[in-house]
């Protein structure tokens, strides 16, 4: 059984560096998408969780989802995460991708009432806006699920 031990650790080394090594692609439309640039920028530093922005979605394992999404935006959001390459990974930041917040389906017609409806999402953020505390909580709640723990930040 020497070969199923050193698989097993092989699979959890696999896990722990892809938790590690995020790449991301943004989509920002509210006030959320300044709270990620906050988190980006040298006082949070998503870089410290392993996470760089990247352009093409092809190069990108995680998407983070800022602000309402939009009925006229649902088909190009899901085009990008199609083209994601596997395995993919989904953050929901804030009240307007998680239920359609302010914009929600009870106020306006043209607003989906959260991203999920779209596309899987792994992890959703609280918040209108969400702090930068909360989006790195968030993150690490991501790392957490990657890997197979359980997760005790939401």
């Amino acid at each position: 059984m020497a070969g199923a031990f050193y698989l097993s650790t092989i699979g959890q080394i696999m896990k722990w560096a892809r938790s590690r090594s995020l790449w991301y692609i943004s989509t920002g439309t509210a006030c959320c998408a300044d709270e990620v640039l906050d988190t980006m920028g040298c006082r949070y530093d998503l870089e410290r969780f392993g996470c760089l922005p990247q352009v093409d979605p092809r190069q990108a394992d995680l998407l983070i989802v800022c602000g309402m999404v939009s009925y006229k935006a649902a088909p190009h959001l899901k085009n990008l995460y199609e083209n994601m390459l596997a395995p993919k990974y989904v953050l929901a930041v804030g009240a307007c991708a998680n239920c359609g917040g302010p914009f929600s389906p009870e106020f306006s017609y043209s607003v989906v009432a959260g991203a999920d409806q779209i596309i899987p999402v792994d992890v959703f953020v609280p918040g209108c806006p969400p702090r930068p505390e909360a989006i790195m909580n968030g993150l690490i709640a991501l790392q957490e699920k990657i890997c197979g723990q359980e997760s005790s930040h939401f």
